[in-house]
């Protein structure tokens, strides 16, 4: 299964103030894998970015002013994303600015029931924690020491990482299919769906007399004779 890990940094915090994109960062995994395919934009947002965010990311208006804007981008983007699921940390705040810069150009908006919001995850297995990427990283011992401003590509690695904790796939396997979360339409609350299949290795005759042999003369004293 293909997916997408997204994250995105702005010019401020909401799209009502006409705030815009200023970066996007997808990492694809396939099987929760890394493909080594990546998506990382800087993008002009033909606006001034705010105090508070320049504080957070450090892209100042005169860089932005050298890179592409949205429309510009928006069309490798969109193939990137196609067909996988999207795996954002708190993905009202992305999904609006991302369906926002869409809506702008007359695109198609992202269906909200393709993504995956980790920090809804994290919510539901750790109740009343705090559930940042700062936060997260720390419970699953995950170094962020190279976060010291926010970066949509670092924090898509970060988010990978936390990704493959809460759902418990430390270490996925190239022969494996791992887990699939669905989104259940009634509660909205995640589910984690097993694609794994137990084999079963049957005795054979032999092995099975030599077990009964092995329970009678070595362990004459139990529960099988």
């Amino acid at each position: 299964m293909l997916e997408v890990i997204l994250d995105t940094e702005t010019t401020g915090l909401s799209t009502t103030e006409k705030h815009r994109i200023v970066e996007i960062g997808c990492i694809e995994l396939n099987n929760q894998i890394p493909t080594n395919k990546i998506f990382h934009k800087y993008i002009n947002p033909q606006r001034t970015v705010s105090e508070d965010a320049y504080k957070v990311h450090g892209y100042s208006d005169k860089f932005l002013s050298d890179q592409k804007t949205f429309d510009e981008i928006a069309q490798e983007f969109l193939k990137f994303i196609k067909d996988k699921k999207i795996i954002i940390h708190n993905a009202p705040f992305d999904l609006s600015f991302l369906n926002y810069e869409l809506r702008l150009i007359k695109q198609k908006e992202i269906n909200k029931e393709n993504v995956v919001d980790t920090l809804e995850i994290a919510r539901q297995k750790y109740p009343g924690s705090q559930n940042s990427l700062d936060a997260l990283c720390k419970r699953f011992n995950i170094d962020n020491s190279q976060r010291q401003k926010h970066n949509a590509l670092v924090d898509c690695r970060l988010l990978r990482e936390v990704y493959i904790n809460l759902v418990d796939q430390k270490e996925p396997k190239l022969d494996l299919k791992n887990d699939e979360i669905y989104k259940r339409k009634d509660s909205g609350d995640f589910i984690i769906k097993s694609n794994k299949k137990s084999k079963i290795i049957k005795a054979s005759e032999d092995e099975i007399k030599l077990h009964k042999k092995y329970l009678k003369s070595d362990l004459q004293k139990n529960y099988y004779n």
